[in-house]
């Protein structure tokens, strides 16, 4: 998950009730340009509809080189092949994480608004850290507001890779990529984008790349 830039981090809705739309959806987002990771991120299913989601998303997460990850269950991103697993602070702790997915699969951890839960988890060795909640969103339920600061900090001192996440859009992911984001997480401001999720995949790359001339002051 290191990235000498910041890329895109696809979250999938968090409702899949008809995954070969999804499978369409999915590949059109890739057809839209660089995605750097995709999470699968599904709260109320049962082990049945994850499996059945990973198999639509493998295939198009490896074409692409997009790492899958499964959100809260190292359990079953092991079982069913996925790449990683992220966890929040409610969920499975890192070690139990990384013993259940072994030494190779990806283990990301939410640290809300926190640098010391940051520093904890990148100690024990995550490969990523998420921040946020940057916006407000509809997604998710956020329990915490983080200010754009704690991304210059964390890229300033700190090697582990940092993704901002809530409420990200094309229009104002600009300044978390100046500030230091490596991941852009972003849900629906690409599933119900007016143009397709290809257009918004677009988009947010035109903004992370200026995002980034700005942090390397061209």
């Amino acid at each position: 998950m290191a990235t000498p830039d910041c890329r895109l981090y696809l979250i999938t809705p968090p409702r899949l009730d008809d995954l070969a739309a999804f499978g369409r959806a999915l590949g059109a987002a890739f057809e839209g340009g660089d995605v750097g990771a995709v999470q699968l991120r599904l709260k109320q299913a049962d082990e049945a509809l994850i499996e059945a989601a990973v198999r639509v998303m493998l295939p198009l997460t490896r074409q692409h080189g997009a790492p899958l990850i499964l959100n809260d269950r190292p359990d079953l991103a092991a079982r069913f092949g996925c790449d990683g697993v992220h966890v929040g602070q409610d969920d499975a702790p890192y070690a139990e994480a990384r013993r259940l997915v072994g030494p190779d699969r990806v283990v990301g951890v939410t640290c809300h608004d926190s640098r010391h839960l940051a520093m904890d988890a990148s100690e024990a060795g995550a490969d990523y850290v998420a921040f946020g909640a940057f916006f407000p969103t509809t997604t998710k339920d956020a329990k915490t507001r983080a200010e754009i600061e704690i991304l210059e900090i964390w890229q300033a001192a700190m090697l582990t890779p940092c993704v901002a996440i809530g409420g990200i859009t094309p229009a104002n992911c600009r300044p978390l990529v100046a500030a230091g984001a490596d991941f852009i997480a972003a849900s629906a401001s690409v599933w119900t984008h007016p143009d397709g999720p290809g257009a918004a995949v677009a988009a947010f790359n035109a903004e992370i790349a200026a995002g980034l001339a700005e942090r390397q002051g061209l």
